[in-house]
């Protein structure tokens, strides 16, 4: 199949626009059309044997973001209102905008307030950096722990609670963050080792490799010390409870910055999904794209598991749900992801406090029972999408 615009290829169409919006404008005008091609049969149109105009993609992604930013604000109200506690609305309301010094007031602005924001920062950040480690590996299975991110985090928690007596969840933040600042140079250096640099090929291996080695010094030192494994296995489940306000202000300037770098590489991502060549023939640098996104990830993936622990899962689902009307643009495609990620990690830690009152299910194992079910439906109803 041939696309053309007039008498303009795809491929022209593209090189004269800005990362395709020009071409993104016409399709949705109508002035692109599937002319045949001799060896792909018959030509397809845009408009559907029932007569009606499919919906332009823009306002299908615009009504997606509508979507997911309307649910964000629902699920940050339900992890304000929602606990194991059981705390009427009008006195969560109470709490919010008049707060007189109660129980239940101390409940909702020191404990459930602290934890929503976090939520959002630490689902935002897993999401962002799961749509990243796809698009830059071109692996529709990667994951942040693809690049040695969590087992870095973990080692590095481990050595803390071992050697330097570490108890606090401020102390495992530092240590956690440094252990996945660690483990991503440590897997670019290796996958950037010989004569066609950092490819996804070579970084999903080094990270592999990486992983692996840091799960086995993990294990061995947790096995020979049993007061470390009940420290370290508390953080290792993954969950937002117990983390203050003072968590998050440790590790959102990280996140902040990370997001800002995602966005910005959204662009070059385009060009680098096209293949190496064509990007770099649009003008885009290859190595700095990779650089500036492994440090995106690092930053991103490396609070996100500091501050909660890893949470696994995540990062994999979510940029598979948004492209359902993103497409592969990667512009619309990380704001997405981040919005769905912050509100599948809320969603998940609501669920964790209501299903097991007095006590919680924590969020890490609440995810990975939501999604894998629903990811395998994914994958049952149709091929996982291209990256």
């Amino acid at each position: 199949m041939v696309f053309r615009q007039g008498c303009l290829t795809y491929g022209e169409v593209w090189e004269t626009t800005t990362e395709g919006d020009a071409w993104d404008r016409a399709h949705e005008d109508g002035h692109v059309t599937a002319t045949a091609d001799p060896a792909s049969g018959p030509a397809s149109t845009d408009v559907p044997p029932s007569g009606r105009p499919r919906p332009t993609m823009r306002r299908r992604r615009l009504v997606g973001l509508a979507a997911l930013f309307a649910s964000l604000v629902l699920a940050v109200l339900a992890s304000i209102a929602i606990g194991t506690k059981v705390i009427p609305f009008g006195e969560v309301w109470s709490a919010l905008f008049s707060p007189t010094g109660t129980e239940n007031d101390i409940v909702v602005n020191s404990l459930r307030i602290p934890r929503t924001v976090l939520g959002v920062l630490v689902g935002a950040a897993l999401g962002l950096a799961g749509a990243l480690v796809q698009g830059f590996t071109r692996n529709p299975l990667g994951d942040p722990g693809l690049l040695g991110v969590n087992a870095g985090a973990a080692f590095f928690v481990v050595v803390g609670i071992y050697i330097f007596g570490v108890t606090s969840l401020l102390g495992y933040v530092w240590f956690a963050f440094a252990g996945a600042l660690v483990a991503s140079v440590v897997v670019f250096s290796l996958g950037a080792r010989g004569r066609g640099g950092a490819t996804p090929v070579t970084l999903a291996l080094s990270g592999a490799a990486v992983a692996f080695l840091l799960g086995a010094l993990t294990s061995s030192i947790i096995l020979i010390d049993s007061a470390t494994l009940d420290a370290y296995r508390f953080w290792n489940v993954g969950s937002l409870a117990g983390r203050d306000a003072a968590v998050a202000g440790q590790v959102v300037w990280f996140i902040v910055v990370g997001a800002l770098l995602a966005l910005f590489s959204a662009p070059a991502l385009n060009a680098l999904s096209l293949g190496e060549d064509v990007a770099a023939s649009l003008g885009h640098s290859v190595r700095r794209t990779r650089t500036v996104g492994i440090l995106a990830i690092t930053l991103l993936a490396g609070a996100a598991t500091a501050a909660c622990g890893p949470i696994v899962f995540l990062g994999l689902i979510v940029p598979h749900v948004v492209r359902a009307f993103t497409g592969p643009d990667y512009r619309w495609l990380l704001p997405a992801s981040a919005l769905s990620g912050a509100v599948l990690l809320l969603g998940a830690d609501v669920i964790g406090r209501v299903v097991a009152r007095p006590g919680e299910l924590q969020v890490g194992i609440v995810v990975a029972l939501i999604g894998a079910p629903f990811f395998i439906a994914l994958i049952r109803r149709k091929k996982l999408a291209q990256v």
